[in-house]
């Protein structure tokens, strides 16, 4: 039995001895935590405290409540997966991802018009309400179960001067990249990595744990005079995944000499 003297509402004082235990290990990582009556004893506190300060650990993401299980410790290991986010160039003007044959689609991918938003609009360098050609992929990786979802942005002046994507917008990034590059573009990209915490919708669909952040990758493809042509976006759980980089140093432009 753990006597409880500390300040703070009596919930809160429990969620910190759990959390005291957890963090010190008493309560490994995936463990099952003892059960409502266990704790009851444990702390000498009624039901509903215990339960709010389940709920309380819960929010933190320290514990994940499976439904006719239990409480259970979250795990706090490598995540499942290492998205390497590398672009090489292959054979005959196309190009590979590697790794990128880990996905599978779990669904058919979805071909839509849409518009710019405030966000989407900044990063293709357009301004609000400008047509998109979009398409969003539900992914899975058969391995882990892990699921990631992707949406391709094209706006309607690219697709316009390069007629296979005007005729397919839906293609996989990697055929998109080798139309824009047939099409003359030389091309670059830049990417940004962002956590946040899922809308309702997203966390959904990505089958998350409840106080689970996801990282959201917004990847631009940049042609000829650095215009950006088309924006990715890869929304997956942050307990899921890592994304791997390899970075390498550019070249110091020149500098002129006045004369």
């Amino acid at each position: 039995m753990t006597e409880i003297q500390r300040p703070g509402a009596l919930y809160q004082q429990v969620a910190a001895a759990i959390r005291e235990a957890i963090l010190s290990g008493e309560f490994a990582p995936e463990s099952l935590l003892p059960s409502e009556a266990q704790l009851m004893a444990r702390y000498q506190v009624s039901r509903p405290t215990v339960r709010n300060a389940i709920a309380a650990l819960r929010a933190e993401g320290l514990v994940d409540v499976r439904h006719g299980k239990g409480s259970f410790v979250r795990a706090d290991g490598h995540p499942a997966l290492s998205l390497d986010r590398r672009i090489q160039n292959a054979p005959g003007g196309t190009f590979v991802m590697p790794g990128g044959d880990v996905w599978d689609e779990a669904e058919e991918p979805s071909v839509h018009r849409t518009r710019t938003t405030k966000a989407t609009g900044r990063l293709l360098g357009l301004a609000e309400e400008e047509e998109l050609f979009g398409c969003d992929r539900l992914l899975v990786d058969a391995t882990t179960g892990t699921r990631a979802m992707h949406r391709t942005l094209i706006p309607f002046e690219v697709a316009e001067s390069v007629p296979a994507l005007a005729k397919e917008p839906g293609q996989q990034p990697t055929d998109v990249y080798a139309a824009l590059a047939k099409a003359g573009h030389k091309l670059w990209w830049s990417e940004t990595v962002r956590a946040r915490m899922p809308v309702p919708d997203e966390r959904a669909t990505l089958q998350l744990p409840d106080a689970t952040p996801i990282l959201h990758l917004s990847r631009i493809t940049h042609g000829t005079d650095d215009r950006p042509l088309i924006l990715e976006e890869l929304r997956i759980g942050a307990d899921r995944a890592e994304a791997a980089y390899r970075i390498t140093a550019d070249k110091q432009p020149t500098r002129r000499r006045q004369t």
